[in-house]
């Protein structure tokens, strides 16, 4: 979803008459909520698309009127939306295309969606200001209860995978546990659970939470993890952020509100990420992916060694009965391990040994979906976002004979010569066929071999 930016002064904001909006009128929604701490106040949800339709269903479980702010005029009424009938409010509107500021500087609390830039529509003017700006995340973390441990992962690769092993790991000691964020269900998903929820009800111990650098874009006050995971850091959503470091910045503000008796986990080595992350050294146990204190992998023996003497952890994990393809998925599998036991909920990496044949990575990931009568495995790929994400999953294919669905965006900035796809060739011969889909344009990077389209056609 995109805003159209509102151009502003030093100290004036010029308002003109916007175009006839697509405005649908207050009404009442139903339901009881104990915990309405937002009564009387009201709430602009900017961008519905899923993490802003969770907010805005969030902020009317807690009494507040809302006024829910898309530029996209082909969007359905909010108010239509069964999902929203069950709440309760004082009011609620849903405004289509262009609107006026005003919307936004008279209400109590902005909550921004991810995917709207604060460039857009003065809402850098409004943080600034101090005005009460505030993340999906950020909004959801403020209402669920403290007692709730943050397991928060982020990085450009893998971190989709790291979050449902470190849910399946959790899930599989009994520990009541929501996994979700930028994976697909929003925070607020899990605050709207709790708030309309009798308060001896709420059993949820852990939130598992995969973030993205736009998740961060505006610093959080409430959203504070007990363990935070960086993994990797490659180019990517250079568009938004114009500069590596201002990307590895907004990664490494998971570890502004933590303490030291916390766990931070980052990639071992990398220039940004080690100048980004200098302010928040004291804030946390530091402990690195590929070095000691921290944790190293031996691929060829498969097996994980921890060593993180601050929170008393040195221990092995055993990797040889991963069915999860790839070798990437010891390094997913490690660090959810060595997240899992820095939460401090009774979990050790000795017991975690027992789950590891057990885990399942997301779906159209490396997801074998069958193997012929002829030895050909088929490989869905998908939803890998780039061109690192999808060498690493490939790399684990290696000696196999494979028909392999590969999706994804070519992410090629102004400059660029290449999209990057060349350095797939090598490791998709000898494979028996490639499918692409959606945008991933291959077929002129791989002329010369077998590959299909999704509309079947042999290229």
């Amino acid at each position: 979803m995109e805003l159209l930016p509102l151009n502003y002064g030093n100290k004036t904001l010029p308002l003109k008459s916007p175009p006839s909006p697509k405005i649908t009128c207050f009404r009442t929604i139903r339901a009881c909520s104990p915990r309405q701490d937002l009564k009387g106040r009201t709430v602009a949800v900017v961008g519905l698309g899923i993490s802003g339709k969770a907010a805005a269903r969030l902020a009317l479980a807690r009494g507040a009127s809302v006024v829910g702010i898309d530029q996209d005029e082909s969007l359905s009424s909010l108010e239509h939306d069964p999902s929203f009938m069950v709440l309760n409010s004082t009011g609620f509107k849903t405004v289509l295309g262009n609107f006026d500021w005003n919307l936004l500087n008279d209400a109590d609390v902005v909550v921004v969606s991810p995917g709207v830039p604060l460039e857009k529509y003065g809402l850098s003017y409004l943080l600034q200001s101090g005005k009460q700006v505030m993340s999906e995340l950020d909004f959801a973390a403020e209402a669920l209860p403290k007692s709730v441990k943050i397991l928060a992962v982020t990085g450009t690769n893998g971190k989709s995978t790291t979050v449902t092993f470190a849910g399946q790991m959790l899930n599989h000691f009994g520990i009541d546990t929501f996994v979700g964020g930028n994976l697909g269900t929003s925070l607020s998903e899990a605050a709207i659970q709790h708030v309309t929820s009798p308060a001896q009800e709420c059993k949820l111990k852990v939130a598992v939470v995969e973030v993205s650098s736009y998740q961060m874009a505006i610093p959080c006050v409430y959203f504070r993890s007990s363990v935070s995971v960086v993994l990797n850091l490659t180019p990517d959503h250079l568009e938004r952020h114009k500069t590596m470091l201002d990307y590895a910045e907004h990664k490494c503000r998971l570890f502004s509100h933590m303490t030291n008796a916390k766990l931070g986990l980052l990639s071992f080595g990398n220039q940004h990420l080690d100048e980004a992350v200098k302010k928040y050294w004291n804030k946390f146990n530091p402990a690195w992916i590929g070095a000691f204190p921290g944790l190293e992998i031996d691929t060829e023996a498969k097996i994980a060694t921890f060593k993180v003497p601050d929170i008393g952890i040195e221990s092995q994990l055993q990797l040889g009965s991963m069915r999860a393809m790839g070798k990437h998925n010891y390094y997913n599998a490690a660090v959810a391990a060595l997240s899992v036991a820095g939460l401090d909920v009774s979990v050790h990496i000795e017991d975690i040994n027992s789950t590891i044949e057990k885990l399942r990575p997301p779906p159209h990931r490396m997801q074998v979906v069958h193997k012929d009568i002829h030895g050909v495995t088929w490989v869905d790929d998908s939803k890998a976002t780039n061109v690192e994400a999808t060498y690493a999953g490939l790399m684990g294919l290696k000696g196999q004979k494979s028909v392999i669905l590969l999706g994804g965006l070519a992410k090629v900035l102004v400059g660029q010569v290449s999209n990057g796809f060349e350095e797939l060739i090598e490791p998709l011969t000898g494979h028996r066929c490639v499918i692409t889909v959606r945008e991933m344009l291959l077929l002129d990077t791989f002329r010369g071999f077998r590959s299909h389209d999704s509309s079947g056609v042999v290229r």
